[in-house]
């Protein structure tokens, strides 16, 4: 029986309108077999939220370089909550403080990739860690 192709919904959330690494990545996650989404720039999350349900996505991928990550990241979280779609794994990126990962972790973000990251590390931790 074939593997179940995972889908991953790559966002920016609020108003970051730097999107270079989040197109690369899209690439990346769909060279490895991934089905990929992204949203698109200047993503509520409810936005979000809504595409990744309607998608019926595995993963949810969020990428902020202006410092917004403590707000929207949990926020983001607690609507997949809302919903019912808490096995839906959420990570981040982009830039983001060291003293800011353990609150995002706290809050529901499983894990937080910053510059430098290897993208094979990304994959293997989404392929690793998406619930059953």
């Amino acid at each position: 029986m074939a593997k179940k192709k995972l889908k991953i919904i790559v966002a920016k959330p609020g108003l970051d309108g730097h999107d270079r690494g989040a197109k690369l990545l899209c690439r990346i996650f769909a060279e490895a077999g991934m089905e990929v989404v992204y949203t698109g720039l200047r993503q509520t999350p409810e936005m979000i939220v809504e595409a990744a349900l309607q998608e019926d996505a595995d993963v949810v991928g969020l990428s902020s370089l202006s410092g917004v990550h403590n707000y929207f990241f949990p926020r983001v979280v607690s609507l997949l909550k809302e919903k019912d779609m808490a096995d839906v794994l959420v990570v981040g990126g982009g830039i983001i403080p060291d003293e800011d990962v353990s609150s995002l972790k706290a809050a529901g973000v499983a894990e937080i990739f910053g510059p430098g990251t290897r993208t094979d590390e990304i994959v293997q931790y989404i392929e690793g860690n998406v619930a059953g």
